[in-house]
């Protein structure tokens, strides 16, 4: 991938907000504007943060455009996507399969660090030169403030390494980056006073099989010498193998989900890790710091349903929902007062109740790369705020006084939702094969790509007595990662990245002998 530099990025969204009422092919209808008469703010590790949603770690924040997306559809925290010192890897293709409940094999970054660096701090600054564009100001209203939170792995030693320490500390001061890319900035904005801290939290993964001792160094070690207040994510897998396996194929209906026996050996035990959970929590209190606890990751699987490649896959959506929540009731027992952030399944019908839970953030990922893409964010948010004024709640606090606790919610969860049945209906497809023209025009290759790679673009003047359709299809195959969402969804029987025009982020075609 090769991503866009500054200049380009911030000439693509004035020019298309100018012109055609979007942003990254989002219209302005879809971008979220809070109703003033309600306080939607929450607390993530000391800081308020306008809404309590935002991107987990994934494909939803590896890119700059990917970040300022979720922006303007309401997130106000973004978990950056995870990064380590392997910054060559080779990920399989496609790496995400969304047909039913969700499963990826995309685990880290795809960039280098130090590209990974440029489209983060490019993300900030870009949100700070946003927050203040007057067309957009007209449009969104005041934003409020917002968080980025690094998210790090998967082993002390390659954390401690000089180029992740390195990569860190270039978020924590990111005065470097911010001067090298202010001369792309347009000529007014360029003497703006920018936010040079870029991230004051981390999150880490116990990450399927991380031992339990190597997971408190890493958090100590990024208190002591970084200065980050931590949240450690924990792995469903705490709730053992039986429980597992009878919510997800017994109470849920899951038959084809095939659990891996040997990672709730290798993982952590929930004993140990309630344990670890109350040391590092004295540890952060002793040291002027702050620590929280994140539910959870993904589920290791066998990777029976040879979509993705490879052996394992990762399980994501509606039954990780139930298991999170289920593991959220037993540790709020155990571990009262500790800080919970959430990222598990979450949907606009389950967000506000999720957001109930006290939890800080809500974070989302496979709900966005389903139809709606991004502005899924908004209709999460605007539903809250509809419930919020049904109760006569006007700020979070009210509203999660008024919801149910975590023992309560996994009684009353309405499972047939989050059962097999209701959630084994593949995506629509017809029996037309898809054309390099004029195909079904549906537009949900453009609203399930993470990264915008799949765009809209008017039918030229010159083409238009050959074509039927007023829009066709382009990739921008800088930007696009070959995930194969596009494909999941087209209605037409192809994948868009491989068969539509291919151009490149300077909108140049690349392959000219397509087009004859």
């Amino acid at each position: 991938m090769k991503p866009y530099s500054l200049t380009q990025l911030l000439n693509r969204i004035t020019t298309e907000l100018e012109q055609d009422k979007r942003i990254f092919d989002i219209p302005v209808s879809k971008f979220f504007k809070a109703d003033p008469e309600l306080d939607l703010s929450i607390e993530v590790m000391g800081h308020k943060v306008a809404t309590p949603v935002g991107p987990a770690a994934g494909p939803h924040t590896q890119m700059a455009q990917n970040i300022i997306m979720a922006w303007l559809c309401g997130s106000r925290t973004f978990e950056l996507k995870t990064v380590q010192i392997l910054d060559e890897l080779e990920i399989g293709r496609p790496c995400i399969d969304m047909e039913t409940v969700g499963y990826n094999v995309e685990w880290s970054q795809e960039f280098k660090l130090k590209q990974s660096l440029q489209q983060y701090v490019m993300a900030s600054m870009a949100i700070e030169y946003l927050k203040q564009y007057p067309p957009l100001l007209e449009i969104l209203g005041d934003t409020g403030s917002h968080v980025f939170e690094l998210s790090v792995g998967y082993d002390l030693k390659g954390i401690q390494s000089p180029q992740v320490s390195d990569f860190i500390d270039n978020l924590r001061d990111a005065d470097a980056e911010i001067e090298k890319l202010r001369a792309e900035l347009p000529a007014q904005f360029r003497d703006h006073k920018f936010n040079r801290e870029i991230v004051t939290t981390a999150t880490i993964s116990t990450f399927h099989g991380c031992p339990p001792d190597e997971v408190e160094d890493i958090v100590k070690h990024l208190m002591a010498n970084h200065g980050l207040d931590v949240t450690v994510k924990l792995n469903p897998t705490l709730l053992g193998h039986e429980t597992v396996s009878d919510i997800v194929n017994n109470q849920l209906g899951y038959k084809t989900i095939e659990l891996v026996p040997s990672a709730f050996v290798d993982d952590m035990q929930m004993s140990r890790a309630v344990d670890l959970i109350q040391e590092l929590h004295k540890y952060a209190t002793d040291s002027g710091r702050q620590f929280g606890i994140k539910l959870t990751n993904t589920l290791v699987v066998n990777n029976i349903r040879n979509l993705l490649p490879g052996e394992l896959a990762y399980m994501s959506g509606a039954p990780l929902h139930v298991l999170a929540v289920k593991l959220l009731a037993i540790l709020e027992a155990k571990i009262p007062h500790i800080p919970i952030a959430f990222s598990a399944g979450v949907t606009t019908e389950n967000f506000s109740a999720t957001v109930g839970l006290g939890l800080s953030p809500v974070t989302v990922c496979s709900d966005w790369l389903k139809p709606g893409g991004y502005a899924n964010g908004t209709k999460m948010l605007k539903q809250l705020q509809i419930d919020m004024k049904k109760a006569g709640c006007k700020t979070i606090e009210q509203w999660v006084q008024q919801c149910s606790s975590a023992d309560r919610y996994i009684d009353e969860l309405d499972m047939q939702f989050y059962h097999f049945d209701n959630n084994s209906k593949l995506p629509k497809k017809g029996d037309k094969k898809l054309e390099l023209w004029d195909c079904s025009s549906c537009n949900l290759c453009v609203a399930v790509c993470p990264n915008n790679a799949m765009s809209r673009i008017e039918t030229p003047e010159n083409m238009q007595d050959k074509l039927t359709k007023k829009y066709q299809y382009i990739c921008v195959t800088d930007l696009c990662n070959e995930c194969g969402n596009c494909e999941t969804f087209c209605i037409d029987v192809g994948a868009p990245f491989s068969i539509k025009p291919a151009y490149n982020i300077d909108g140049k075609i690349k392959n000219p002998d397509q087009l004859s």
